[in-house]
């Protein structure tokens, strides 16, 4: 009777344990927000966000508080050692401070991204008057500050916008998409800092977008969500389709392949479950060296006019969306998003690079968001931290 007894629980032990594994968890327990050092300027969102040596940069923007108006001051963020336990978590951990302001007119939707990891870049965006579309840019180390570059432009004529995306590498960067408040752009536009000069690549083949988001992953760029604009018969829509592109030996050549869609498009059943992936204006990192790979991220953003929440992880590997705890803080749009490497210990759940959010806007503008959280997509959320 009593080995009968130590069988029956085991086996129920075994049976909990099952229960309660990450491949059984319900999408809003699978993966944990952890709130972290607040965001130290005026609540704002729309602003843009690059990384150099593995400090976050956070700026521009749109101050809600007062209807329209565009900011230029700057915040750096840098990252704090995490516990060695899973527990303690708090805002604690990292640290915000004002940096020098960006020295052009204020602006928000402006694009931002590094070239070798070492130098900021931060340009095009929305004038303070709410609608005219901007051209230039500047670059940014913190021992020499700011510097202005040439704007995006060919022999003629300037190419101004918003809501565009950048992919970054290690001499060069890439800025394409975009809208100007009366086209929405597909051209891409190579930016050389041994040149300082921007020339026109091959045309983006997908759908006219903007407000998407972007991965860089292994010298290749990925482009998705968005908005593509509508006719005089139809309204405009989310994006569904996928990119990723690979810079070529020859600079002028971009080659292009079209990913699986985030909508339930195939007559498969893998993406049965893609109904609330699309939207606009949302916020993007990845998270690389977790046990079952390196993944990308979405967060945030708005759909239809409403704000979500909803975050779903990407496999590089297999091409696949799973659908993974919702953003803790309040829905939003307009949120910055970033990754930075290091500093994570061997606890359950830990990678080689951390991802976070920060900042952001409700729909209309008329509340701003100082939080800051970082994501721990092998955790079972809690509610606590």
């Amino acid at each position: 009777m009593k080995q009968i007894n130590i069988t029956l629980f085991s086996l129920m032990l075994l049976s909990i344990l099952f229960s309660c594994s990450r491949s059984n968890l319900n999408y809003t327990q699978n993966g944990n927000w952890v709130g972290r050092a607040t965001f130290s300027g005026i609540a704002m969102g729309a602003g843009a966000c690059f990384v150099i040596n593995n400090v976050a940069y956070v700026g521009t923007g749109i101050n809600p508080l007062t209807p329209n108006q565009k900011l230029n001051t700057m915040y750096s963020y840098t990252a704090a050692n995490i516990p060695t336990t899973p527990y303690g978590y708090d805002s604690a951990y990292g640290s915000w401070a004002q940096v020098q302001a960006f020295p052009g007119q204020a602006r928000s939707n402006a694009v931002a991204f590094n070239i070798g990891g070492t130098v900021g870049y931060l340009g095009a965006g929305l004038a303070n008057d709410g609608y005219t579309a901007l051209a230039d840019f500047y670059s940014y180390t913190p021992s020499g500050g700011w510097n202005q570059i040439d704007s995006i432009h060919d022999d003629s004529t300037t190419y101004p916008r918003f809501d565009a995306v950048a992919f970054s590498f290690d001499t060069t960067a890439y800025v394409l998409t975009g809208t100007n408040n009366y086209y929405y752009f597909t051209d891409v536009w190579r930016y050389s800092p041994s040149t300082n000069s921007w020339i026109e690549q091959q045309y983006f083949p997908g759908s006219q977008r903007s407000g998407a988001v972007s991965f860089i992953y292994k010298n290749q760029g990925y482009i998705v969500t968005g908005y593509t604009p509508g006719s005089k018969w139809a309204a405009g829509t989310s994006c569904y389709d996928f990119w990723v592109f690979t810079p070529m030996s020859d600079t002028s050549t971009i080659s292009w392949h079209r990913l699986r869609d985030i909508y339930n498009t195939s007559a498969s059943t893998y993406d049965d479950g893609y109904n609330n992936i699309i939207r606009r204006n949302a916020a993007s990192f990845t998270i690389l060296g977790q046990p079952d790979g390196d993944k990308g991220y979405i967060t945030t953003g708005s759909n239809n006019g409403t704000d979500v929440s909803f975050t779903w992880e990407y496999d590089f590997a297999s091409d696949l969306w799973t659908e993974k705890t919702p953003y803790e803080g309040t829905a939003r749009t307009g949120a910055a998003g970033f990754s930075l490497l290091g500093n994570v210990p061997t606890i359950a759940g830990a990678a080689t690079s951390r991802g976070f959010i920060s900042t952001g806007l409700n729909q209309g503008s008329t509340a701003g968001f100082s939080d800051c959280e970082e994501f721990f997509p092998n955790q079972t959320y809690n509610q606590y931290d």
